[in-house]
């Protein structure tokens, strides 16, 4: 804990700016934004939580520093629903709202705690360091099929595996997505390439292929299931599986809004379609405004045994709540005129 006392130079100046001037180089002005914004700054026994307060001649000002967190992910006893496990790899079925690596507001409880956990001494390390290979990843609200490896070996072949897309390999992923209204086709493949959106960096959005961050990226759709068909050959909504073969950030979701038919459920890129819940019946209403996650199901796993060669195939029934989803959208439809 640090006391200060506001003096005349204080008066008028952001709490942030005033607090870096006197604490630097212990620490940054970035470090104490965060502690600003994270409750830990009191101003006159008043907690404080905008950086921008201005401060008056005379005001105690106490900065209360937690203690640093441990660097690497701890052990947290969290169940998983294990669909196989061996010295080399273990694949799970992960459920929709557990995040799979810790990171920013996600230093616990996550798919990474969780295995370090269970795996215990079977997990001779990554790059030196006693933890699980992350080869891929599911949006913390997408459930399904994932594969991580236990030690370095596992960790690179599986790594150029999916690098490698499936392409001179056996490496397959099929997704489960209910999707707003029917593609036009009964199957097709959307090729467009990603990177940050302009308006929100926290999005990946379709961009041209000659600007400097984009990505190709490839989806292959096939409808399975129609909800609600009209005579003017549209529906209501499609169960569509989608086959991937690249694997960008949030690729699904931003392909399948992209060509007009985003994920229910999808608050990021589908949001424009929110106000469509407003023309269901009742009882699908209901069930979609109680749906808070894209409808996405990773159904499908398939690759090579980093170890052995052997060819496996995983994988994972769409889990409950999808399954509440599809069963309205199957019974329900829109108001009647």
């Amino acid at each position: 804990m640090k006391e200060l006392i506001a003096d005349a130079d204080a008066a008028g100046k952001r709490l942030d700016q005033w607090l870096a001037s006197q604490l630097t180089p212990d620490l940054s002005r970035n470090r104490i934004q965060s502690l600003i914004s994270a409750g830990h700054v009191q101003v006159d026994n008043r907690t404080v939580s905008e950086p921008k307060h201005k401060l008056r001649e005379g005001s105690t000002i106490v900065l209360h520093i937690p203690e640093a967190e441990p660097a690497e992910p701890q052990p947290e006893d969290i169940p998983l629903d294990l669909l196989y496990e061996d010295n080399d790899i273990i694949v799970v079925n992960k459920p929709a709202g557990l995040v799979v690596h810790p990171g920013n507001g996600n230093w616990t409880g996550t798919l990474v705690n969780a295995l370090i956990h269970h795996c215990g001494d079977s997990l001779s390390g990554i790059g030196g360091v006693k933890r699980p290979g992350i080869v891929h990843r599911l949006d913390k609200d997408t459930s399904g099929v994932l594969v991580v490896a236990k030690h370095d070996k596992a960790h690179q072949n599986l790594s150029a595996q999916f690098a490698d897309h499936g392409r001179n390999g056996m490496l397959e992923r099929a997704y489960m997505a209910l999707v707003w209204g029917m593609p036009e086709r009964p199957a097709g493949t959307i090729d467009a390439h990603l990177g940050r959106s302009h308006r929100d960096r926290t999005k990946q959005a379709v961009v041209r292929e000659d600007r400097e961050d984009a990505r190709y990226a490839i989806t292959h759709f096939t409808i399975e299931e129609r909800f609600g068909e009209n005579s003017d050959a549209t529906a209501l909504a499609s169960l569509v599986e989608c086959r991937l073969e690249t694997g960008r950030t949030h690729q699904i979701r931003v392909h399948m809004a992209h060509i007009g038919h985003p994920l229910i459920g999808d608050s990021e890129y589908g949001g424009a379609y929110k106000t469509k819940a407003n023309r269901l019946t009742d009882e699908l209403k209901t069930t979609v405004q109680n749906f808070h996650r894209q409808a996405l199901h990773a159904r499908l796993l398939a690759f090579e045994h980093p170890m052995t060669g052997e060819f496996m195939e995983f994988t994972a029934d769409m889990p409950e709540d999808m399954q509440i989803l599809l069963e309205a959208f199957r019974h329900g439809g829109l108001k009647a005129d």
